[in-house]
């Protein structure tokens, strides 16, 4: 295992801490064409691999079958801030599969707008397993037991059908054998796969290339549709993953992961990027994918889009006074 130097994080003017970790660049053949690191480093998914769980749903025609609208397909794929844009949608989402909130098996945590807004909630202040990230995922887990008529208490049981049919659809997305995928238990409690960096490189490859994409098609048009039409649901007001995709609108396709994990896919030049730093800790991944970006020629102007906050995050005490920054160190190397 070979790791590159991604970023680094200053103290005084000095480099006090180096974020290791891997990056692949690869078009949609799979063909590796840059890399830092090691491009094949072995990497859990965690929330990037959510189009992919959803790719069965939208095999059956789920979409039809309950209803459901663009809007909704993005909150299948997204890790939302739990903001009530994105409580409400899967509120309606479990109402017109006839579920409700006490089906999700997904567990309640502080929404996330909390932290982006550096604020703590109010004394008293409730939340339900709505507010979990991921909950607009397991709705539609959910919905496909409802079309199936299979158990709604084990759906996130690795024997289950639906969990069957999603492990068979990433190994397909990614030209690997099913046996070849690695399980773990994500934080939401859903199967999660690790595969091959540069393999999760070439999903957001296909997926960028919408009806085009040979293995998936209709499926990848009708997720990258939803994912770039409403990128502040697949994320939230203040989020990176808005960010990216509101930097070139209708072209960038972005999911982030916990443990420090990114993809794009990028419609107008047929790659897919996958980022992962080493540490799993998220600072350094942000000015990490930006400086990507800007080496392969994709982001000549970046004072004109939204990433500007997340290349080079200046660091403050609890005094507000100024003690750092963080600073991108990746170079890309031509394969």
């Amino acid at each position: 295992m070979q790791l590159a130097p991604l970023v680094e994080v200053t103290r005084g003017g000095e480099v006090e801490s180096i974020h290791f970790g891997s990056v692949a660049v690869v078009n949609t053949q799979g063909d590796l064409l840059y890399h830092a690191g090691d491009p094949h480093f072995l990497t859990f998914t965690r929330s990037t691999l959510k189009p992919l769980q959803a790719l069965p749903f939208l095999r059956d025609d789920g979409l039809a079958h309950f209803g459901f609208t663009s809007r909704e397909l993005a909150l299948i794929c997204a890790s939302h801030s739990g903001e009530s844009m994105h409580t409400d949608t899967v509120q309606a989402m479990l109402h017109k599969t006839g579920c409700s909130e006490r089906h999700l098996h997904c567990g309640c945590h502080v929404p996330l707008h909390f932290a982006v807004e550096s604020r703590q909630p109010a004394a008293g202040e409730v939340f339900n397993q709505l507010h979990h990230n991921c909950s607009g995922k397991h709705a539609g887990f959910l919905a496909y037991c409802v079309q199936h008529g299979a158990p709604l208490d084990t759906y996130l049981d690795p024997a289950h059908p639906l969990q069957k049919a999603i492990r068979h659809s990433v190994a397909q997305a990614v030209d690997l054998d099913e046996s070849e995928l690695r399980m773990g238990i994500d934080g939401c409690s859903a199967p999660n796969y690790a595969l091959p960096l540069s393999r999760l490189a070439l999903a957001y490859a296909r997926l960028a290339q919408g009806g085009k994409d040979p293995v998936h098609g209709g499926l990848s048009a009708a997720l990258f549709d939803a994912m770039t039409g409403h990128p502040e649901l697949v994320s939230g007001t203040g989020r990176s993953d808005l960010a990216f995709m509101q930097a070139a609108p209708g072209d960038w396709v972005a999911k982030g992961g916990a443990e420090a994990v990114q993809a794009i896919g990028i419609r107008s030049a047929g790659l897919g990027i996958a980022v992962k730093v080493s540490d799993g800790n998220p600072r350094g991944l942000y000015p990490a994918a930006i400086s990507v970006l800007q080496q392969l020629g994709l982001l000549p102007a970046i004072d004109k889009t939204p990433l500007v906050p997340w290349l080079r995050p200046q660091l403050r005490n609890l005094m507000g006074i100024p003690t750092g920054e963080i600073r991108a160190t990746v170079l890309l190397k031509k394969d």
